[in-house]
């Protein structure tokens, strides 16, 4: 029988294990023990993977949920960005206390000394003689 790697299918041959020694617990007194001990950790393993599929769908439900908000808060967050422009000016410094870039200006061009460029003069390459 290939070895299980996986936990339900570790847990199916626990199972299936535990049924085929209480089924023949008579024939061979002497594991009763262990078969005890094998089904109690099969009733914590089966309890166990209950808990995680609830846990994970639960899990499910709050990532819905909170996508929700992510986007709810979004919205009301870039509108309160735009309320504090129209409160205090695009220019206004205080815009930064909030994490918002005041309007500070465009960089002037320096229009003052156009500076000339020599014309790339093109060069000729002419095919070498090669005698």
């Amino acid at each position: 029988m290939a070895r299980q790697t996986t936990y339900s299918g570790m847990v199916g041959d626990w199972q299936k294990l535990h049924e085929m020694l209480e089924a023949n617990s008579a024939e061979i007194p002497q594991v009763e023990p262990f078969r005890t001990k094998l089904g109690t950790m099969l009733t914590q393993a089966l309890d166990i993977t209950k808990r995680q599929a609830g846990l994970k769908a639960e899990k499910q439900e709050m990532s819905k949920q909170l996508r929700k908000l992510a986007s709810d808060g979004q919205r009301l967050a870039n509108a309160l960005r735009v309320l504090l422009k129209e409160h205090y000016g695009i220019h206004d410094e205080k815009l930064a206390a909030y994490g918002l870039q005041p309007f500070r200006g465009r960089p002037r061009k320096d229009t003052s000394t156009p500076q000339e460029t020599e014309p790339a003069t093109p060069t000729t390459v002419h095919p070498s003689t090669t005698t």
